[in-house]
């Protein structure tokens, strides 16, 4: 009995950590992963706009595989995510340069091989809680 007690201490102490990290950390925070140097995890801030032409940005980590610039939804929270497929048309910000994009969903066969090139390492699933089922997006640059 005492063993069930024990784990559903630490399983509570868990479910705290991930809203925390999640929101607060992750969500409040929206720090860089990104070193002055170039290392770390690449990231990108993406500017969304809501049904009310409200804009709104978020620290992401970007990717790329076959020259093309893809970001993923794989936290619980994905409130930009849903604003991008809503209005797809969004702005980037990578190193101080802003660019016009449109975030077109990743499915199929492109979807497989992106997310095998690029998978979620287990410390970052179980730091994330081991969130939904995970959503790519392409960001097609705007031909002006």
């Amino acid at each position: 009995m005492k063993a069930f007690k024990w784990l559903g201490i630490v399983g509570v102490v868990y479910v705290i950590f991930v809203v925390l990290f999640e929101s607060v950390f992750l969500g409040m925070n929206q720090p860089s992963f990104e070193d002055s140097d170039g290392g770390g995890i690449p990231m990108l801030v993406i500017t969304t706009t809501d049904d009310k032409g409200e804009s709104r940005d978020r620290m992401l980590a970007r990717f790329e595989t076959d020259g093309k610039l893809y970001v993923s939804a794989h936290h619980w929270t994905r409130g930009w995510y849903k604003a991008a497929r809503k209005n797809p048309n969004v702005s980037i910000e990578i190193h101080g340069k802003v660019v016009d994009y449109i975030a077109v969903p990743v499915e199929g066969e492109e979807f497989e091989r992106v997310a095998f090139e690029h998978p979620l390492p287990l410390p970052a699933r179980f730091l994330m809680g081991f969130p939904p089922k995970r959503h790519i997006l392409r960001l097609d640059p705007v031909v002006k």
